[in-house]
């Protein structure tokens, strides 16, 4: 029986296990949804904005690990999704999205919302495809998924002419894939394994710093039994927080450029740096030049073109994150069975505790609300035991340093990108993948006006996602560089014009909750929490605070600014 391409394409996604797509409807995807219908096991959201769509299947996939899936279609629907791709690109994420097109005899033609989606997310896709052939469609959507969640996740653009979807053909689906000019490495050299624990073994001052690909790779346990068996401690990237408990002894906090004082130090004086599914980008480096300078560094990523990109490494793994720490740890286990790792090391582990004890994270109570306080309460609310997602700026680095994340796949923002507008559409498909849990947006004024619209889709599906907003009325981080850096010059930062996002909640049929006072904080957000319903929490905090340590742009990363006075 010969099907039409909607119903090759539908059929598909299902024998990928595709459960959750999210989506907008338009002309040349309208026969898509015709079908959609016939196919309850794959349930659809319809979001208000297709940046919204592709930054919800980027949570759902960051939650599960699966594959986020996103329908929109052609012209402006295929353009308003380049940023969650571009998102999804920058942060390793696995994602397949599905843009309609002109029929193919118009490509070309400057047709009725036509444009060129292939060749504009060409720079920002792990992969594209244009299909041009109906027979070819199932073997596409079989290699779109093969590609987006293998070696390196990311996301893959699949475009689809409208008569593709109209036209019959058999439907054939391949059970095998292989392409023949990919072949990611996941099993590591043996031989390289065995230069790593070679220098284990030689190192009086060695550190882990970790980043997302460890959490990708599902290696965190395989991470946290290494550290604690040799005693090493642990920093991470952002992207790499909860790959290692917070709440171990060997954790440093996060790195770069507003990392903790103790992990900056501790990267610029190990003399051995173990690196695992980080691109060294320079958030985590400062100053290349005077990065780790006085280790020897090993880099394992399942990537080989991100090893020395950007730091020169002396011993490259290649391979898969969990593979390879497992094959260090079964290593270590047979050439030093008996070796006592916490004596050896404990000289380093002193110094790092001085450092840890002499700068904590910390912050300076006032009269008005802290956005630090903020975070702890939502900490000591949860007891860590929630998903948190985060917009980008100050109150993402606030929530970065002030949440203790003890599991992976529990913050998921936007790293690589810094796209504002990610956090709460992220929250939604992070709802839709467990809707048991506690799903909570830490978000700021600004960057929550980016993807506004959104609260509609979690109010018609139900979903009781927490927007806490730290509200200072500032494009916060920028003021913060303009107060540092510009001589107080605050140009186009002040957010003073704003709506009432209590009413805002309101009007889309949420919930809405102001707090404005210390002593209403911990009560408003309890009760807040407790509630079935999608609800906005503005919380009007100090203005003028900023986020300590940092390293200036071009700093090294002992040359951190401090929280000065009391």
């Amino acid at each position: 029986m010969k099907c039409t391409g909607a119903q090759i394409l539908l059929e598909s996604l299902k024998r990928e296990g595709v459960d959750v797509l999210f989506g907008y409807p338009g002309a040349q995807v309208i026969d898509i949804y015709d079908e959609l219908p016939k196919h309850p096991e794959i349930r659809h959201i319809l979001v208000r904005h297709e940046q919204g769509g592709v930054h919800a299947a980027d949570g759902y996939a960051r939650a599960t690990g699966k594959v986020g899936v996103c329908l929109v279609t052609s012209g402006p629907g295929a353009t308003n999704t380049v940023t969650g791709i571009a998102t999804a690109y920058c942060d390793s994420i696995p994602l397949v999205v599905l843009t309609g097109q002109v029929p193919t005899k118009l490509i070309g033609n400057d047709a009725f919302q036509e444009v060129d989606i292939v060749g504009i997310t060409r720079p920002c896709t792990k992969h594209n495809f244009l299909v041009k052939d109906i027979n070819k469609l199932a073997l596409t959507i079989r290699q779109a998924f093969y590609l987006a969640r293998s070696g390196r996740p990311g996301p893959v653009l699949v475009d689809l002419p409208r008569d593709i979807m109209l036209t019959r053909a058999e439907f054939v689906w391949p059970e095998d894939v292989s392409m023949r000019s990919y072949n990611p490495t996941y099993k590591p050299n043996l031989n390289q394994l065995r230069r790593v624990v070679e220098e284990i073994g030689k190192s009086q001052r060695p550190l882990f710093l970790t980043g997302g690909g460890v959490i990708t790779s599902d290696a965190a346990e395989s991470l946290t039994n290494l550290a604690r068996t040799l005693q090493i401690p642990v920093t991470s990237t952002l992207m790499g927080l909860g790959a290692f408990p917070a709440t171990d002894p060997l954790w440093l906090g996060m790195g770069g450029m507003h990392g903790t004082y103790a992990s900056n130090l501790a990267i610029n004086n190990a003399d051995l740096l173990i690196c695992a599914g980080t691109r060294f980008a320079d958030r985590i480096t400062g100053k290349i030049s005077a990065f780790a300078k006085k280790a020897r560094i090993i880099h394992i990523d399942i990537d080989p073109t991100s090893i020395r990109k950007n730091v020169e490494v002396e011993i490259p793994v290649v391979g898969d994150c969990k593979l390879s720490l497992q094959g260090i740890m079964d290593i270590c286990a047979k050439k030093f069975p008996s070796r006592n790792w916490g004596e050896d090391h404990a000289a380093w582990l002193d110094t790092v505790s001085g450092w840890k004890k002499s700068h904590p994270i910390a912050y300076h109570k006032g009269d008005n609300i802290k956005p630090q306080q903020v975070v702890e309460a939502l900490l000591k609310i949860t007891a860590g035991d929630a998903i948190i997602t985060t917009e980008v700026g100050q109150h993402q680095m606030w929530t970065a340093q002030f949440f203790l994340f003890t599991k992976p796949r529990t913050l998921l923002t936007s790293g690589g990108l810094g796209a504002m507008g990610y956090g709460f559409p992220a929250a939604i498909g992070a709802q839709i993948a467990f809707p048991e849990k506690t799903v909570i947006t830490i978000a700021g004024d600004g960057s929550l006006q980016m993807n506004i619209q959104e609260l509609t889709t979690a109010v018609a599906n139900k979903l009781p996602v927490k927007v806490v907003i730290l509200n200072n009325r500032y494009l916060g981080m920028v003021r913060q560089w303009q107060e540092l850096f510009f001589d107080h010059n605050y140009s186009s930062s002040g957010m003073d014009a704003q709506p009432d996002f209590v009413k805002v909640a309101e009007a889309y049929g949420a919930e809405g909750y102001r707090v404005e006072k210390t002593e209403n904080l911990l009560p408003t957000l309890q009760h807040a929490l407790s509630t079935p319903n999608p609800a906005f929490i503005d919380v009007v905090v100090e203005r003028e605070e900023n986020v300590y340590p940092m390293v200036p742009s071009g700093a090294a990363l002992d040359e951190m600014l401090l929280m000065q006075g009391k």
